[in-house]
């Protein structure tokens, strides 16, 4: 075991954009207790109102609503077990705002967006003799925060529909004798966008329409609670979506709620711990359920492009597999392009968590569907004489997502009392290892069987791993990653065995010289952030306010050792010797 420190003024020499400082991103993206749209916003001072979304040390109260008032300002959301509010505010009284006695962190109410994608041999479905195909998801309820669940012949038998758009909160009712009345207040079944869907139909899709294996979910005997929050476009706000974890925290366990699938992301403008969705996600996950989440869409444009709450070091984040369809034989299998690729932007978290098959998987669409009528093309008409509604085949690490929670599900049904940081570690030590770049394939490749047969328990919790550069003994760079043995409480679980034997480090794949750090070739100018590359409609990054006027660049943030990779990196694993002294992974 070696516990070297990452040499920060080698960081300082590789890691370069224009000139500048990778640093700048890490800090630079948050000033006076705001992220860098909400300090954008502060900085033009006009009556303009923004959308934000404060978060508190403690819960706010009457006090606190009386302020914001005086400021001009007007509640929107306010929450019953997250210590945030949602608040519509004058440009001009943000830096008031934030400055206000027990504010942690101003936000925009940021715009997300669904992650929009045959693969059971690929994921390694208990099919044939395994024992593991007696369990199928039975008395596990999984939560799909998303558009919608449509009534489609295969998705009959989910539970309810609640909707959280545009300021609903419709929370269930109470009985005479005080115990909860579930199934109350519940909302039509609807999904005008057709993605929430096509997810709940790969997980636990029963087939009726197909009469076949093709479209049968990965939890078939499963139930879903569906928690709209993604419009007839597959958007929505961060405070929505907030407020469906916020609605879990409170209600989920009386439902039965135990997996929670999110197959839609946002941008990432601040440190994970900043991030109010992600704050709100690991509150959920820290109540005992088990959040899954897509990597995000943005592999083509390199790396850091995971995509919150995926950056979260708590919650289990998927990236796609591409399968060819030559059944068995893997070996042409390939991580698809698209797949959002780590570490993660601030924290330099070691991400993604696991692959998940994602690549053309065919599951429900509703009728009237905008991703219906978007793709005609991929529509796999029903055939059988009562079925009315479709099936779409469409890629994205939303489909990889929901796989996964499929299998989580059957995991829970198999043995209900996992604990959410068991389920991720026995994931990833079980996935099929695959050659490549562990910033882009995670551990491996989602293997439901082997998963179910794991026995290993995680005692604490199962945080993802820190990454940085250190100096190896021959005075050249080294990768260093955390020990995950000594994070996780039990050498069973160090990278050894997470990420297999080594080889996946070999022959300078991850970090040779001039790969992933040097100038240029990452962020060379325009790459990753030009207008409407990586994020195609603007949508996310609209008129331009997040990186105009030099603010993010500006001279004000220089190099610092705790912008890039955090003194908190101590009980480190070195990986590889990038001046081509190959592996050097140790699991002791």
């Amino acid at each position: 075991m070696n516990n070297r420190q990452p040499n920060r003024s080698l960081l300082g020499k590789l890691v370069t954009i224009a000139g500048l400082s990778l640093a700048l991103m890490s800090g630079a993206l948050q000033a006076g207790g705001m992220s860098a749209k909400a300090a954008a916003h502060a900085k033009a001072g006009g009556p303009e109102m923004v959308d934000v979304i404060v978060t508190y040390r403690d819960m706010p109260d009457q006090a606190e609503s009386d302020r914001a008032a005086g400021l001009g300002g007007k509640t929107y959301r306010a929450f019953g077990r997250l210590p945030m509010r949602a608040m519509r505010i004058p440009e001009h009284a943000l830096e008031a705002l934030a400055k206000g006695k027990g504010v942690d962190f101003v936000a925009i109410d940021d715009a997300v967006e669904a992650n929009t994608w045959n693969a059971r041999l690929a994921a390694n479905f208990p099919d044939g003799l395994s024992v593991n195909k007696e369990f199928a998801g039975e008395g596990v309820v999984v939560a799909v925060i998303d558009s919608g669940v449509w009534n489609h012949d295969d998705t009959t038998n989910s539970s309810f529909q609640y909707d959280f758009l545009n300021g609903q909160f419709p929370a269930p009712g109470y009985l005479n004798n005080g115990s909860l009345s579930v199934g109350s207040n519940k909302s039509a079944r609807s999904d005008n966008f057709g993605h929430g869907t096509h997810v709940g139909g790969i997980i636990y899709g029963s087939a009726r329409g197909t009469q076949g294996a093709q479209t049968l979910g990965i939890a078939q005997n499963s139930e879903l609670l569906a928690m709209q929050v993604l419009d007839g476009q597959g958007r929505g706000v961060s405070s929505d979506v907030i407020a469906a974890l916020d609605w879990l925290l409170q209600f989920g366990s009386a439902y039965g709620v135990k997996v929670v699938n999110m197959s839609l992301g946002k941008a990432v403008e601040s440190e994970a711990a900043l991030d109010p969705l992600v704050q709100a996600v690991e509150a959920v996950w820290d109540a005992g359920f088990v959040v899954v989440a897509s990597a995000g869409n943005y592999g083509r444009d390199g790396h850091f492009t995971i995509t919150s709450p995926g950056i979260s070091r708590k919650i289990i984040t998927v990236g796609s597999l591409t399968d060819n369809g030559t059944g068995a034989i893997f070996a042409d299998d390939y991580v698809s392009t698209y797949s959002s690729r780590g570490p993660t932007l601030f924290d330099h978290v070691l991400k993604p968590d696991l692959l998940a098959p994602g690549n053309r998987v065919v599951a429900a669409i509703p009728e009237a569907g905008k991703l219906r009528s978007d793709m005609p093309e991929r529509v796999m008409p029903c055939n059988t004489r009562k079925c009315s509604d479709d099936y779409l085949e469409i890629s994205g690490t939303s489909m990889s997502a929901a796989v996964v929670s499929g299998a989580v599900a059957r995991m829970l049904s198999k043995d209900p009392s996992l604990s959410p940081a068991t389920v991720k570690a026995r994931l990833m030590r079980s996935a099929r290892k695959i050659v490549g770049d562990p910033t882009v394939t995670g551990a491996g490749v989602l293997d439901i069987d082997a998963a179910m047969n794991d026995t290993g328990v995680v005692t604490g919790e199962a945080l993802s791993p820190l990454m940085a550069l250190g100096t190896s003994s021959s005075g050249g760079s080294v990768v260093l990653v955390e020990n995950t043995g000594a994070l996780w409480g039990d050498s069973q679980w160090s990278a050894g065995y997470l990420w297999s034997d080594g080889y996946l480090w070999s022959d300078g794949y991850l970090w040779s010289d001039g790969y992933l750090w040097s100038d240029g070739y990452l962020w060379s100018d325009g790459y990753l952030w030009s207008d409407g590359y990586l994020w195609s409609d603007g949508y996310l990054w609209s008129d331009g306010y997040l990186w105009s006027d030099g603010y993010l660049w500006s001279d004000s943030y220089l190099w610092s050792d705790s912008y890039l990779w955090s003194d908190s990196v101590e009980n480190v694993d070195p990986l590889f010797d990038t001046q081509g002294q190959g592996l050097i992974l140790h699991d002791d």
